[in-house]
């Protein structure tokens, strides 16, 4: 991860306002501009670019220029780091519940073993 680039953590963070969770899922349709999200969402034009910059901050929105028209779509590396988090996270609880199971099974077997000896 760069100096400047965002933690998941900070770009989990951007999707918790609800606003800037639709305007991500409306981007998730495929690229739009600014008037395009705003007709699709309760909010003003100056709201929409307001959630675009911060997600934009948090390396979940990019865009590009066409002439004079600006087109926002998903940042697909961003997506792709918080995937990438949770599936730690998702990992360190598979190899913990495992731990765990393992423990438990064992300590079954050396009660089984006490109550039945051989």
């Amino acid at each position: 991860m760069a100096a400047n680039e965002p933690n998941p953590l900070d770009r989990i963070a951007a999707l918790g306002d609800p606003t800037r969770r639709g305007i991500f899922e409306v981007l998730a349709a495929g690229p739009c501009s600014v008037a395009e999200i705003a007709r699709q969402l309760p909010v003003t034009r100056p709201a929409v670019s307001q959630h675009l910059r911060v997600l934009k901050e948090a390396g979940l929105v990019k865009h590009e220029t066409f002439g004079t028209r600006h087109l926002y779509q998903i940042d697909v590396i961003g997506v792709a780091a918080i995937r990438d988090y949770l599936d730690s996270l998702w990992q360190r609880a598979l190899i913990n519940f495992k731990a765990e199971a393992e423990r438990s099974f064992a300590e079954i077997g050396k009660s089984q073993n006490k109550e039945n000896p051989k």
